[in-house]
This record gives structure tokens, sequence and C-alpha cells, in this order.
């Protein structure tokens, strides 16, 4: 079954763990050399962040890639601040998930909530995002779905608008549910230092 093999790839892989400022941080070394960086809430054990790197051909360190998590600002501290001012205005995408929802939040969409149209495309497996006056178009995937290899289904697709942000929601499968609670007891093993005890790899 493919959420018990990636479930099984998390377990076989090399990992560590940093109490730091109220999160939990777990960083994992897969045998091919991947690396996967998780933050925890310490007491919620809901996740906040979590983001890849690989090695390139010539096995250089690449940088790593963002999967869920506030982005940093579009070019903060090599921009002035009228072109950081400006920046702010675009619509600024980010994923932070819920116990029991992927959630994605894109902000500064000043448009009413009849203008989006969100559905799912099965054919690429995605997610897709439009308004009606074609000023906004987004088209995005669910990873942790294609990790299981489990289907998407647009009864588990909402999405909502507030205060110049479109919030979609995509309800999590039973599998995921349990998969993410069996991690949660395999992190809980791993033994984990302090920030006094010195640095981990996912700073």
């Amino acid at each position: 079954m493919a959420v018990t093999g990636w479930l099984e790839s998390l377990r076989a892989a090399e990992k560590t763990a940093l109490l730091q400022d109220g999160r939990r941080k777990v960083h994992y070394l897969f045998p091919d050399g991947k690396e996967m960086a998780e933050e925890y809430d310490e007491k919620t054990t809901e996740l906040l962040v979590r983001k890849w790197r690989v090695k390139s051909a010539l096995g250089a360190l690449g940088q790593w890639q963002l999967e869920v998590g506030e982005p940093a600002p579009p070019g903060a501290g090599s921009l002035g601040p009228e072109l950081i001012k400006e920046s702010n205005a675009n619509p600024i995408f980010m994923r932070k998930d819920t116990k029991m929802s992927f959630q994605w939040r894109i902000r500064n969409l000043p448009y009413p909530k009849d203008i989006y149209s969100v559905c799912v495309d099965q054919n690429e497996r995605c997610i897709i995002v439009r308004t009606t006056n074609k000023k906004y178009y987004k088209k995005f995937s669910i990873p942790d779905l294609d990790r299981y290899q489990l289907p998407l289904d647009d009864s588990s697709l909402s999405f909502a608008h507030a205060n110049c942000t479109l919030i979609i929601s995509y309800q999590k499968p039973k599998e995921v549910v349990e998969a993410e609670s069996e991690l949660q007891k395999e992190l809980k093993k791993v033994k984990t230092a302090h920030s006094s005890d010195g640095d981990c790899k996912t700073q």
C-alpha cells in the first residue's frame, strides 16, 4: 500500500530533532541524499514548516524548497523600501495546514468571493484557482497525496474569502490523518536536543 510505503520511508530515514522556541524541529536524511526539514508546534504538534533540499548531479547541496509555511518576503534585504512595498502588493501564496485539512492562503486578492473559481484537475492531479475577471490564475499540486498515491476528490475541496485573502481547504483523507498520527508516535522515539545543547541540522 502506497500510504504504508511513504510512512516506512520516513521511519527508515536518519532523523535528528531539536526543541527550540516552542517548536520541535525534525531533520530527515533519506538514503538517496534528499533532505526534509519539518517544524511542529511543541504543544499542538501542528505542522508549521516543511521544506526539502536535494543534491545536484555533481553532489552540491541545493537551496531549501519550501512546501509548507510562510515564505520570506520577496527580495527582503536586497531591494529598496519602495520596491519592497510594491512587491508586497502582489498576491502571496503560502500553505498552512490544520490537523484535518491541507490549507493554502493567497493574500492580496481583493476581489469578492463570487469572482473566484477553485477546482480539481484530475488529469494533472492539481488544484486550479482562477478569477472570472482573468486577473489571477494559479495551479498547484498536493505533494502529500502524490507521495501517498491517493486520488484527488472534488468534494474535499472548499474555499472562503476574507480580508483580501483567499483561503483554500482540502479535507485530508483518513489515510493521511492516520499516517500523520503514526508519524507523531515515531517522532516521539527520536532523541530530542534542546537549543542550549547545540545546533541542529534543521537550522
